[in-house]
């Protein structure tokens, strides 16, 4: 049976800045995301991987290639009724908790400022039992609406976050680092939650992060990417047992082991581009297995595909 493809990312290129001082931070990247999985896309800061989520939600504009959401495309100009199209169905969860709400407003406004936009409700107490269902949906009180973002903690603003996405019934989300700014202890409960409701409102999430740690269990896929191109890409445990890509090995050679001593005598991967004779032979986007892609020359496909005959 074959898997929907809800988002079509192709030849997507993203720039900052015009004229010499232009800055390309996403760089020729194209990805599928089926309809119900939650596809990672990991890399340390400044990769690209949060421009790439903020160029599908229309912040960033896309410099080249396109974006496609169950095959209409929503990159570039859009008239008011496709803007709304993706408004409706492509929402985002922003990383920092503390920066994304409004503190001048109360709960109740901030979860409703998406039905606003596009009147999404047809009276004030329907749009109410929206917003005390988004806000239960996440574990929060429907009283709590009545509140400022500075009355809560941490996890429980981005609980709010969460609750701003919900109210608009959307079918992907994009999850930035959602947990990043979050205190250890909650982390594990907002990833609960978004898992809980993947599968209780058939979601779709596109989970940007930098930790590969974190990405393994909530993930069906995982892109990796480093200055703005993907490198590599599989199904998350394929990806952690048999890596690939020198940048992807130092990644999962950064995650902290749980035993202090073999912590004390691991030996990390530090990832050189330098050493790898890309200007005679330049790499290229490679399946090196069925549904397991790397960007490698030639030279490196070869070594990659010994790898996998002799199981690794």
């Amino acid at each position: 049976m074959s898997k929907e493809i809800l988002l079509e990312v192709k030849n997507l290129s993203v720039d900052f800045g015009r004229g010499k001082k232009a800055f390309r931070a996403v760089d020729d990247v194209s990805f599928n995301i089926y309809k119900g999985e939650t596809f990672g896309l990991v890399g340390e800061s400044g990769s690209g991987k949060t421009t790439i989520g903020r160029a599908i939600v229309r912040i960033n504009e896309a410099s080249e290639g396109e974006i496609r959401f169950q095959g209409r495309k929503i990159s570039g100009k859009l008239s008011r009724d496709e803007d709304r199209f993706v408004t409706e169905r492509v929402q985002m969860i922003f990383q920092d908790p503390m920066a994304s709400l409004n503190e001048r407003a109360k709960v109740d406004y901030i979860v409703s400022e998406g039905l606003y936009n596009i009147k999404g409700f047809k009276s004030e107490k329907e749009r109410k039992e929206k917003v005390e269902k988004a806000l239960l949906d996440v574990g929060l009180l429907p009283e709590f609406a009545s509140r400022f973002p500075h009355e809560f903690s941490g996890g429980q603003r981005q609980r709010i976050g969460i609750a701003r996405t919900l109210v608009m019934e959307p079918e992907l989300i994009i999850a930035d680092e959602p947990i990043s700014a979050l205190d250890v202890s909650i982390r594990a409960q907002v990833l609960n939650i978004l898992s809980l409701l993947k599968k209780t409102k058939s979601l779709t999430y596109l989970f940007v992060a930098h930790d590969l740690s974190v990405v393994r269990f909530i993930t069906d896929r995982i892109a990796v990417i480093h200055k703005g191109k993907i490198v590599e890409m599989a199904e998350s445990e394929e990806l952690f047992k048999m890596p690939m890509h020198p940048y992807t090995k130092s990644l999962l050679s950064a995650i902290p082991l749980p035993d202090p001593i073999a912590e004390s005598k691991k030996k990390l991967y530090v990832y050189d581009p330098n050493i790898h004779e890309y200007d005679l032979d330049p790499p290229k986007w490679v399946e090196i297995k069925p549904e397991h892609f790397v960007l490698a020359n030639k030279k490196e496909v070869e070594m990659y595909k010994v790898a996998y005959a002799q199981g690794g």
